[in-house]
């Protein structure tokens, strides 16, 4: 099985470098765009299904995807909402470092729980369509962090648009490429 992680298209807020979080914020057309050069990226292999977190931005660049890699839309899984930034959503950077360093504190919602979200939406996915390969629209800290403890190394930032690929070939989920750029060796959780 192979899942191909697509972090959602641009919004206002990731422009203007705000913290959105589970805040249900749209895709600018920039976002748009990024979403249909997704689909470039993603037609040099095979997908079987598209799901997405709920939230608009992602579900609008998997209806983009959808549309031009010819599937069919999938459902969306909760698991897959963005990390909850409580108080600190729609803020900017310089505002929220003052108040809560590390994003510790104001209502933020832990990593751990991210990570457990991300990996138990991993395990439904591959419940849902053993064996297939499934392109997941999602949000930036969680496909960072999901992705990260699966290597078992630390990834930097997710670039909107981009793709980043993991399957279960070898039995246990491998990193294959994180923004497109592949991963040097194979890194198993």
């Amino acid at each position: 099985m192979r899942l191909g992680f697509i972090r959602h298209g641009q919004t206002n807020w990731n422009a203007e470098g705000r913290l959105q979080g589970s805040s249900d914020i749209p895709l600018n057309d920039v976002g748009r765009q990024q979403a249909r050069d997704a689909v470039a990226v993603l037609g040099t292999d095979t997908w079987d299904a598209i799901v997405s977190s709920p939230l608009s931005r992602a579900r609008e660049t998997a209806e983009i995807i959808a549309a031009g890699l010819g599937i069919e839309l999938g459902r969306s899984y909760d698991a897959l909402i963005e990390r909850d930034y409580g108080q600190a959503e729609g803020m900017q950077d310089g505002e929220w470092e003052k108040l809560w360093p590390n994003k510790d504190g104001g209502g933020i919602e832990p990593l751990e729980s991210v990570v457990a979200r991300g990996r138990a939406a991993i395990d439904q996915i591959a419940a849902d369509f053993p064996g297939k390969n499934v392109a997941v629209v999602c949000h930036g800290t969680i496909i960072r962090y999901t992705l990260s403890a699966l290597a078992g190394v630390q990834f930097d930032s997710i670039l909107n648009g981009s793709v980043s690929l993991s399957d279960n070939v070898d039995g246990p989920w491998t990193v294959r490429s994180v923004n497109g750029e592949t991963i040097g060796s194979p890194l198993a959780q």
